[in-house]
């Protein structure tokens, strides 16, 4: 895994260390429990300091976790009920050895009335394991505290919450905070399950280094590592060689997406950008890219048209470049007809975002046939179009649809989003750490295309470039919101800070 992302370790990673340091170091289970537990109550104590906390057990390891922490607190002096939910008849060999040793009062069978009058619940009914829908009592349990409208610390992973992917088939806790332990879990960082795991801590647990573990296929993005990587202008740099992009976008009533695409590649370093536009539309471009150059191409009452591809892919055989195919095109049938050509046809790393990716609904495959880098931009419906899905299938499953896009097409996939998912062929996952209300504005897509085309026409590796990008993009919004405030940006303002992103 590259040095800029922090590897993210699934369920399977983690057992596998966990056996690992038990089964060839020779850690005790317990040892490991206990190390936990110590670092899930001080995580509890300094988040609420004072009244009530339930801890909320279920029968496997995590509610081993749970039990031992509720005996940390009690010796710590804070009031703590526990509660057991499941057959209490079976519980694993760990959960069983911390039950034995908890002082005070016993766990007391789950009610939901229970958890009245606390500060804080401890969510501790199922851990990194669980990969299914809950039921039963742990079920109800569940539903409970997501409820219950108190403060939640999850332990390990927020019950219900797959903790390899994200998704949730069925009930799960929400929580301000979950702990977890060894390393960060993927479904912590992954909707729909990020939005349930609230503030993340990772806790030590005396796992040395070392373990035998298969290479991690999901990683959280690292900004400065990552951003060190791309091309810099030089004392001996020209236009030519800060990397020449060609933007295909605009139509008649949608030219901003160009303008903002073609002023993003810009102020993302592009030394040369040239918009290819509809000739009826190129006089209304022009007026707002003054560094930007144009060409005016057949225009089919102000869309583009098959013809059109022709002209571009002459011009990028005169001289390379990078492409970016969508922003604004449209969704008539000569843009379609022009997307599809320019996309299969040019030979050049290639952007292709919103009515670009659209023109290859239902047939990702077809992408699959191109020689150069091609990077795919889409949201959620955008990402359901192209796999013929609904966004329903795309938003509940994010991890697995943007692998199955990336496969289908042999392209690099930006799913956009706040926990934005860059996912190369191969499989392996960049997450962002985050984007910001900043980019909650009309026109934000569009200069996300124009920042990936100008990292790939300088030359960047596809995927720093994919990742980058997104990271560069997020950084600017901040940016313009501190300056600014987030209520009332607008998409230039985040083109005009984008230089200040770098940094």
């Amino acid at each position: 895994m590259s040095d800029w992302l922090i590897a993210l370790s699934d369920a399977k990673r983690s057992r596998g260390a966990d056996q690992w340091a038990i089964e060839t170091v020779g850690i005790a289970s317990l040892t490991l429990i206990e190390a936990a537990a110590a670092g899930l109550a001080d995580y509890v104590d300094r988040y609420i300091p004072e009244g009530l906390i339930v801890v909320v057990c279920g029968g496997g390891n995590n509610g081993g976790d749970g039990y031992a922490a509720a005996r940390i607190l009690r010796a710590n002096g804070r009031a703590v009920r526990v509660l057991q939910a499941g057959d209490p008849e079976r519980l694993s060999d760990d959960a069983r050895a911390q039950l034995s040793l908890l002082v005070g009062e016993p766990p007391i069978t789950f009610g939901g009335e229970l958890i009245a009058g606390a500060s804080v619940v401890v969510d501790a009914l199922l851990g990194t394991g669980f990969r299914d829908k809950p039921r039963g009592e742990v079920a109800k349990a569940i539903e409970a505290i997501a409820d219950c409208g108190l403060p939640v610390v999850a332990v390990d992973v927020p019950s219900g919450v797959d903790a390899s992917t994200g998704e949730i088939q069925g009930a799960a806790v929400s929580a301000q905070m979950t702990v977890t332990f060894n390393c960060d879990k993927p479904g912590l960082h992954i909707n729909p399950g990020r939005a349930h795991a609230g503030a993340v801590r990772v806790v030590d647990i005396g796992i040395p280094a070392g373990a035998p573990l298969a290479e991690a296929t999901v990683g959280l993005i690292i900004d400065a590592p990552l951003i060190a990587l791309l091309p810099r202008r030089g004392a001996d740099s020209n236009k030519f060689t800060s990397g020449h992009l060609y933007v295909a976008a605009g139509c008649r009533g949608l030219t901003g997406a160009a303008v903002l695409a073609s002023t993003g590649a810009m102020r993302a370093g592009a030394g040369y950008v040239t918009a290819c536009v509809p000739a009826s539309q190129q006089p209304l471009v022009a007026s707002h890219l003054v560094e930007v150059m144009q060409i005016a191409l057949a225009d089919d009452d102000g869309h583009h048209c098959r013809k059109g591809a022709e002209q571009v892919l002459d011009k990028v055989a005169e001289r390379e470049g990078a492409v970016l195919l969508g922003p604004g095109l449209g969704s008539s049938k000569g843009a379609r007809a022009f997307a599809r050509e320019l996309a299969v046809s040019v030979k050049a790393p290639l952007v292709i975002d919103a009515d670009g990716l659209n023109a290859f609904a239902g047939d990702p495959e077809a992408l699959a046939k191109r020689k150069r880098p091609t990077v795919l931009t889409p949201h959620e419906g955008e990402l359901a179009r192209l796999l013929g899905c609904s966004v329903e299938d795309v938003s509940e499953r994010r991890l697995k649809q943007v692998r199955a896009a990336a496969k289908a097409a042999t392209a690099i996939v930006i799913l956009k989003g706040v926990d934005t998912l860059i996912c190369n062929p191969d499989g392996l996952v960049a997450v962002s750490p985050g984007a910001t209300p900043g980019l909650a504005t009309a026109g934000t897509g569009d200069v996300l295309g124009g920042i990936v085309g100008a990292l790939l026409a300088r030359g960047a590796d596809p995927f720093v470039a994919a990742a980058a990008a997104v990271r560069l993009h997020a950084r600017a919004a901040g940016l313009a919101a501190d300056s600014l405030g987030t209520e009332g940006i607008v998409a230039s303002d985040v083109v005009a800070a984008l230089p200040l992103a770098w940094t």
